[in-house]
């Protein structure tokens, strides 16, 4: 997946804007850094001694920084919390794991869903894990690159090769080739070992595999070898792939519930069907069903040989559900366990998602529920660098809102970042818009874990954009207010004005110096302004608690 979804890339749309207070610029995305570092112990390092290893023979880590964190308090942080979401929610199949189907794509979009997979395999014991992904960089030129010695670094730790295991590999076919050059910036592979270092610790090895050719005769063969070699060894086999890629949000759901119910039938020839009957009916920006088909052929091949019977889809969703997605342009993500155990094997059905309403008023408990939304979400994400996922029914909350939140520190601001279209359920804009406003208004430092008892958060809930003719339309205290003109633009909230004590043209004038134009821009000819009102709620004051 092209979308590097790390901590920093992703948390600033194109429409998340800052609205409160002076002119300043458009904030721009959080940093890894800006997050305090978890203060739970550090995690112990997976690393074995590589001093006599040959530096070439040594994967370094390469998505550090870009797909998950680089810092290892903050990356073991995340995918602690991932997995601890996951235990509350999923239930531990009752038999033995030997393959698990896992997405690849940032960890702040797709590694809550991989959590569900590793889950199932946490506190057992794997000599060999074998990793494998299809190439989205195209280096390299063995059909199948395995990294056949040495070690796989994360910020973890190093991993040590299974090189008996690559040796059988490479033995087994002509096509089956140790090419360093074919894991260079392959994440689809290297996304996996941290979270393996965190459920497995130190005691197993890894055996990397990129595939360069995802036909089912190259399934077949990489299939036959991973057999034999695994056949006298406990291990596992992790297939890498994210699914639908860039359809809507729908669409990636139908598509996506066709190719994880294919998989589930053990038998790639069923796959290979569903991929070209999707592939050919003309979804509008698919792009494909799955990226790391192959990976998935080679597992689908392998795991009933090595003793699965049985293969259970554990959780499924994708880009548009986390607080930063977007839903006109989605990739799918899912986690599949392929098992050895009893019991009558149930088909994959798609859960349905709550359905979005029509904007409504929000009731006194909706308020509540989103402040409460809006502070565990910026504690979390200060914590762990990963956003909650939650459940949530209230209609009010699935309406589709544009939305603002504003932070405040003994009266003062301290950040405000808003979304101002509603293109998404209302809660997971204020939690993407929650985040933003504490570690992306460039106008002030990242809020820290020390300050939060501190903070009083304020949310505003928007009504649709309405453009206006003339700003004698704009009613000072009831509207915000949207200029634009050209490419520049800038917005303040209903409340700002009052609150600043400004007329209406004092205030379009301070709106113009915020969108970088010159002070009497609003005067002038193509200059457009839009307007909306806002249901603002805010926590108890510090001061109205203490009376």
């Amino acid at each position: 997946m092209k979308m590097r979804a790390s901590l920093v890339i992703g948390l600033v749309m194109i429409l998340l804007l800052v609205a409160c207070g002076a002119p300043s610029a458009t904030p721009g995305p959080p940093a890894t850094s800006s997050t305090s570092p978890t203060t739970g112990a550090p995690p112990e390092s997976t690393a074995s001694p590589t001093a006599t290893l040959s530096p070439k023979d040594i994967h370094p880590c390469q998505g550090a920084g870009m797909w998950f964190p680089g810092d290892p308090e903050k990356l073991a942080a995340m995918v602690d919390s991932y997995l601890a979401e996951a235990e509350k929610d999923a239930e531990k199949i009752e038999g033995e794991p030997i393959a698990l189907i896992v997405p690849h794509a940032g960890y702040i979009y797709s590694g809550w869903v991989a959590a569900y997979a590793y889950k199932q395999i946490e506190g057992l014991d794997y000599e060999t894990v074998v990793v494998i992904g299809d190439t989205h960089t195209g280096r390299g030129s063995a059909p199948v690159a395995v990294w056949a010695r040495g070690a796989y670094e994360t910020p973890l730790g190093a991993v040590p090769v299974d090189e008996e295991v690559a040796a059988v590999l490479l033995a087994a076919d002509s096509r089956i080739l140790f090419d360093r050059a074919g894991h260079e910036s392959e994440h689809p592979v290297e996304n996996q070992i941290p979270f393996l270092q965190r459920v497995l610790g130190s005691d197993f090895k890894v055996v990397p595999i990129v595939l360069h050719d995802d036909s089912l005769e190259t399934a077949e063969v990489l299939g036959r070898a991973l057999v034999e070699a695994l056949a006298d060894r406990k291990a596992l086999i992790v297939a890498s792939t994210d699914l639908a890629h860039w359809p809507a949000y729908d669409d990636a759901r139908a598509s996506d519930a066709a190719m994880l119910a294919a998989i589930e039938t053990m038998d790639p020839q069923v796959l290979l069907d569903t991929d070209r009957e999707w592939m050919g009916k003309g979804i509008p920006d698919l792009a494909t069903t799955m990226c790391s088909k192959g990976s998935v052929l080679t597992t689908m091949l392998a795991a009933p040989q090595l003793g699965a019977n049985q293969a259970t889809v554990l959780k499924y969703a994708n880009s548009g559900d986390v607080p930063i997605g977007e839903r006109d342009r989605v990739v799918g993500y899912g986690a599949v366990v392929f098992w050895r155990g009893e019991g009558n094997p149930t088909g994959f059905v798609m859960p349905t998602p709550p359905e979005s309403v029509e904007a409504v008023p929000l009731g006194t408990e909706d308020k509540k529920e989103l402040l409460s939304i809006a502070r565990q979400t910026i504690t979390h994400f200060l914590e762990t660098g990963a956003f909650p996922h939650l459940t949530v029914t209230q209609p009010g909350l699935l309406q589709e809102r544009g939305a603002f939140v504003t932070l405040k520190k003994h009266g003062e601001l301290r950040g405000c970042i808003g979304h101002l279209i509603g293109d998404r359920p209302l809660y997971l804009v204020v939690q993407n818009v929650a985040v933003s406003a504490a570690v992306s208004d460039r106008r002030f430092p990242p809020v820290t874990e020390d300050e939060l008892s501190d903070i009083e958060i304020e949310i505003s809930v928007l009504s649709p954009l309405e453009q206006v003719e003339s700003v004698d339309q704009i009613q000072v205290g009831r509207h915000g207010v949207i200029i634009r003109r050209g490419l520049k633009q800038a917005v303040y909230l209903p409340q700002v004005a009052p609150e600043q004590g400004w007329s209406r043209e004092e205030m379009l004038e301070n709106l113009c110096l915020k969108a970088g134009l010159s002070k009497d821009a609003w005067k002038k000819e193509g200059t457009r302004f839009y307007v909306f009102t806002a249901e603002v709620f805010a926590e108890e004051s510090k001061t109205d608690k203490g009376n």
